[in-house]
């Protein structure tokens, strides 16, 4: 266990550091916080320095698993009691909807800063950079784009003051591992044709060899979806892929965890754990494994056919972050609008780098009278170059 504690904000408080006051929230378009009393700025130290979590990969043994990132409690409570620093009055926060809440008498902002068992605080999070008029424009400008397909409802009922921003749960993981591979490799000796008309055929001659490749890596900080919902990519209900779509983050310049970075925008809580993400990693890093060990197999110019591959996982550290995305949600109804069915449209942009993508809900017989009029003018412009 990596102990990320935010010891300093325990008590539920997020002071400013030169005045005291609780009345703190993120300078936008920055990294920083700023009280909204006495104007100082500052900003929290950045989670790999803080806790040395961008060292030692290479070395990493075991299973490392930081405060945020530990298993879940089922039976863990959501409301979480404190008693306000200002005045002694005891405030409940509900985790399941907020991170933070002002003291009804004394207004006090209190924020959940020690990492609690349900999975609501993470490690560390990775604070907004575009702001929401930015994101609201390039959602915007994504539309117009594809607004001559687009279904009707949808363009009649976008309204981009709707984009909000959400943080959405991730593990980030370091990981040393190794892999190894056998196959088949082909390399092309003679390209000939076999007899006419319809029964021609084109056939091969290839020297056929053995191929086994291993490879030694690390990976530094893997993004792995820690909420089971955002993880569920069910293409025929929703279109959770986007947010693989605007990846990667600047994970690099997360700092440590403070509630004051989650006011004014909404947040989900992380519903999985390590031993469920395994499999997920496994998979990731053998996708790298194998894209290391191309270049070794490019003399086989037919390709290589891998019949074994193994993923041997020698060391993992584990921490649980927020992301920062914009996001614009539309459902489209199911056929006669029955309740349950229907697709879930998002366009998503990414809180940092501005990358945007999204799904747009399109009539399909503007698609089909597109794909027959161009079908239409290719046939013309065929039969008019025969005829030339």
């Amino acid at each position: 266990m990596i102990d990320t504690e935010a010891k300093e904000l325990r008590d539920g408080l997020n002071p400013c550091p030169k005045c005291g006051s609780t009345e703190v929230q993120q300078r936008a378009g920055t990294d920083r916080l700023v009280c909204l009393y006495c104007r100082h700025e500052w900003a929290a130290a950045r989670v790999e320095e803080a806790f040395g979590l961008g060292e030692g990969i290479a070395d990493l043994r075991g299973t490392q698993i930081a405060s945020g990132a530990r298993d879940i409690d089922a039976d863990a409570a959501h409301l979480r009691s404190y008693h306000c620093g200002g005045c002694g009055a005891e405030v409940v926060i509900n985790t399941e909807t907020t991170l933070t809440a002002r003291c009804h008498w004394c207004r006090h902002v209190l924020g959940v800063n020690e990492q609690i068992d349900n999975g609501a605080v993470p490690d560390a999070v990775l604070p907004f950079s575009v702001r929401k008029h930015d994101a609201v424009a390039r959602i915007s400008q994504f539309v117009a784009k594809r607004r001559l397909f687009a279904l009707q409802a949808f363009k009649d009922e976008f309204t981009p003051d709707n984009v909000v921003g959400v943080y959405l749960p991730y593990m980030v993981v370091d990981a040393r591992g190794s892999a190894d591979a056998a196959g088949v490799g082909e390399v092309q000796t003679r390209r000939y044709t076999r007899g006419e008309g319809k029964n021609k055929k084109t056939l091969y001659d290839a020297d056929v060899y053995q191929v086994q490749r291993h490879v030694d890596f690390t990976v530094d900080d893997l993004t792995l979806e820690s909420s089971a919902r955002r993880g569920n990519l069910d293409t025929s209900s929703n279109t959770h892929n986007i947010i693989n779509t605007i990846l990667p983050f600047d994970t690099k310049n997360a700092v440590k965890w403070n509630a004051s970075y989650l006011v004014g925008y909404t947040s989900e809580r992380r519903d999985r754990d390590v031993q469920h993400l395994v499999p997920r990693l496994q998979e990731q890093m053998l996708s790298m494994a194998r894209a290391q060990m191309q270049p070794s197999v490019a003399r086989f110019g037919r390709g290589v056919r891998w019949e074994r591959e193994r993923i041997d996982i020698k060391g993992t550290r584990w921490v649980s972050m927020y992301l920062p995305v914009w996001l614009y949600a539309y459902h489209q109804p199911g056929p006669g609008g029955r309740p349950g069915t229907g697709l879930t449209h998002y366009i998503a942009v990414n809180g940092r780098t501005g990358e945007t993508m999204g799904s747009v809900p399109v009539q399909q017989w503007k698609l089909v009278l597109a794909a027959l009029t161009i079908g239409t003018v290719v046939e013309a412009l065929a039969l008019w170059i025969i005829a030339s």
